[in-house]
Formats: C-alpha cells, sequence, structure tokens
C-alpha cells in the first residue's frame, strides 16, 4: 500500500507544524497550505487522501473550499475533514453538504488526529 497523503488547510502555521510532525511520524507524506486558494491550486496538481480544513480560512469560507476541492478533476475523490476550535453545527452541516466527511475539534491530540486515518483507511 502507498504512502497516504494529507494536506493540512490552515492559516495557523503552529497548527500546520504539529499536525505535520505527528502525521509524518506515522508515515503519512504531508503537504500544507495557508490558505483556501492554495489548498485548491495544490489540489488541483495532486490531490491528498485526506485533507483537513480549517473552518476559519483568512481567505474563503470553509465550505467553499471543501466545495472546489470536490469538484476538481481526480482519480479518487478526497475524505475532508473540517477542523474547528469551537462546537459549530452551521459550519459543519455547509461543510457536509460540501462534500466533508466529518470533522475535529482543536486541540487535538496525536492520538484524534491518527484516530481520522485509521477510519480513513477502513472507509477506503
Amino acid at each position: 500500500m502507498e504512502m497516504a497523503r494529507c494536506l493540512i488547510v490552515d492559516d495557523s502555521s503552529v497548527i500546520r507544524k504539529v499536525a505535520k510532525r505527528i502525521l509524518s511520524s506515522a508515515d503519512i507524506m504531508v503537504t500544507e497550505a495557508a490558505t483556501g486558494e492554495e489548498a485548491i491550486a495544490l489540489s488541483a496538481h495532486e490531490m491528498a487522501d485526506i485533507i483537513i480544513v480549517d473552518s476559519s480560512l483568512p481567505d474563503m469560507d470553509s465550505s467553499d473550499v471543501v466545495r472546489g476541492l470536490m469538484t476538481l478533476p481526480s482519480e479518487g475523490k478526497p475524505h475532508i475533514l473540517l477542523c474547528l476550535s469551537a462546537l459549530d453545527l452551521g459550519a459543519i452541516m455547509r461543510a457536509k453538504r460540501a462534500g466533508a466527511k466529518g470533522y475535529m475539534l482543536k486541540p487535538f491530540t496525536r492520538a484524534q488526529l491518527l484516530e481520522h486515518f485509521r477510519e480513513f483507511r477502513f472507509a477506503a
């Protein structure tokens, strides 16, 4: 099985760095984007298996980012998770309608983050 690929979309370099450290140690190839536009541009070039999208990006609404990612031509559709700092059912529902598979809350732990990858691998 080839190495899973993850794109972390968050305007916080600290969040991206922490997530990258956790995932890289689990043999997951990680790329980063600070904005929705950057995430869509990167994904048009190479689609990740799992994409973690921050709910409060500076340039785009998270549901628009999810929708943009889901409409890109790709062999397989990505497994998209919305990442929130507080539970916001409206944002979660909008992201799910746009194509997100689920959500997780910040700050996340190593175990929580890796659990989403286990779930994805069994669902794939």
